[in-house]
């Protein structure tokens, strides 16, 4: 199951009435990860939902990856998860013991981050699908937005990129086993340790790569904080066999969907190959967290989070959003 197109999305929620109310510190105005809600000086709600279709066979991976899926969105803010409600689509005539695996799964990993289950909704479905809406808090000061890039910061991704491809290949048996437990490994992984690192050394500006790939999360960054960001194509990391499984045309939907969405606001250096553009629009899920900060800032963090990497700067808005060397 693939988003809607986030081109047509956007067009929707441009034309919904303005919602006027002075402790709404994030809504969806800028496309951010998660909503934000001022409760008083020293606290704010933050709050956020996703569900999707199965991305691994075993059922407690999938309701782990879901788990983990979902709490980017309050870590890309820099929040705090404290609860969440488990959202459930199922057959009627499915076999109950995989939907128990796959609530166990999720369960036992938002356990692990500190986060409880209360609860959740479910209904029938023939097609399998499984999420959650968590809840935060957070500081109303210390909110990390889209929005905050500023010219002069690296930009550093904690993740290596090709879920999507590798997922997609999976499925038509194409994709090898080093790559599957790659990618497997990097979608079960929580983003609670880069996410603490990133507020204790100051980041700018956050968001999580998913749905709409590297660039089309790059996009909504450079275009909320009104900056370029410049993106070196071979820093960016990949998981294995990424090139060559899209090369064999493993693509989803997401690769032309999220072109669409950045149109004419990217600018691709001629040596960057056709594979590493779809690498970079390809849908990611869990993916990691795409950071602005000052060097002296990045510095730290990379001591604290040794598998990130830049793989870019910021500077003053030029003729495009984004531009990939």
């Amino acid at each position: 199951m693939a988003k809607l197109a986030p081109d047509d999305l956007a067009q929707v929620l441009s034309k919904l009435p303005k919602q006027n109310n002075q402790n709404v510190i994030v809504g969806f105005e800028n496309s951010d990860d998660a909503g934000v809600f001022r409760l008083n000086d020293e606290m704010a709600l933050v709050q956020t939902v996703d569900f999707f279709t199965p991305v691994a066979d075993d059922p407690a991976t999938y309701g782990k990856i879901a788990a983990i899926n979902s709490l980017n969105d309050v870590y890309a803010m820099g929040g705090t998860p404290l609860s969440a409600l488990s959202i459930v689509c199922y057959p009627q005539n499915g076999d109950w013991d995989v939907l128990g695996q796959i609530l166990e799964g999720g369960q036992k990993a938002m356990n692990a981050d500190g986060v409880v289950v209360l609860g959740g909704h479910s209904v029938d479905d023939r097609e399998m699908k499984f999420g959650y809406s968590v809840t935060g808090v957070i500081h109303p000061n210390k909110v990390v937005t889209n929005a905050g890039a500023r010219p002069g910061d690296l930009l550093i991704l904690t993740k290596p990129i090709g879920t999507g491809t590798i997922n997609t290949a999976v499925k038509q048996g194409k994709a090898s086993r080093e790559a599957e437990t790659a990618a497997i490994a990097a979608m079960t992984t929580t983003s609670a340790h880069p996410s603490r690192a990133m507020v204790r050394v100051g980041a700018n500006s956050c968001t999580d790569v998913t749905g709409f790939g590297l660039l089309g999360h790059a996009y909504e960054m450079a275009k909320a904080s009104k900056t370029t960001l410049t993106i070196e194509s071979k820093a960016v990391p990949l998981l294995p066999m990424v090139l060559e499984l899209i090369q064999m045309g493993m693509l989803t939907r997401g690769d032309k969907n999220n072109r669409v969405y950045v149109g004419e606001t990217v600018r691709m250096s001629p040596g960057v190959s056709s594979e590493m553009q779809s690498a970079l629009f390809d849908p990611q899920t869990a993916g990691g967290l795409l950071i602005s900060l000052t060097e002296s800032g990045a510095e730290q963090f990379l001591n604290e989070v040794v598998d990130a990497v830049i793989i870019g700067r910021v500077s003053a808005k030029g003729g495009y959003l984004i531009e990939v060397s």
